[in-house]
């Protein structure tokens, strides 16, 4: 059984910083892609940042890009969104997605809210 847990989340004043980590179990972790998506409310599901498998090539959306972080630990399976500056807007529930590039097959955890207000 494929599980993805989310951990980390809450609420958080404007200019503060939260870690968001992903467990994953039931997957050969290391074949994935890793991503953190959030999704607000009223608005569409939105990649925040993704990781690559061995190469650990990472991409941002714009708005994320230089406050948040992305990481894996292999070893661990494990990601982890290391986010700093928060802002307003960062208010969404914050969703983990592995991805298996060759089947075409992915995972989504439970997910985890993010609150940035003051």
């Amino acid at each position: 059984q494929v599980r993805l847990v989310e951990s980390g989340g809450g609420l958080v004043q404007p200019g503060g910083s939260l870690r968001l980590s992903c467990a994953a179990s039931g997957i050969t972790f290391e074949r994935y892609v890793m991503s953190w998506y959030r999704q607000a409310p009223g608005k569409e599901r939105e990649l925040v940042a993704r990781i690559g498998r061995t190469d650990g090539n990472t991409h941002y959306s714009g708005s994320v890009k230089g406050r948040f972080t992305i990481s894996r630990d292999d070893g661990k399976n494990t990601v982890v969104l290391q986010m700093i500056s928060l802002k307003p807007e960062d208010t969404a529930m914050y969703y983990c997605n592995a991805y298996y590039e060759l089947s075409s097959t992915d995972y989504w955890g439970q997910g985890t809210q993010v609150t940035v207000s003051s």
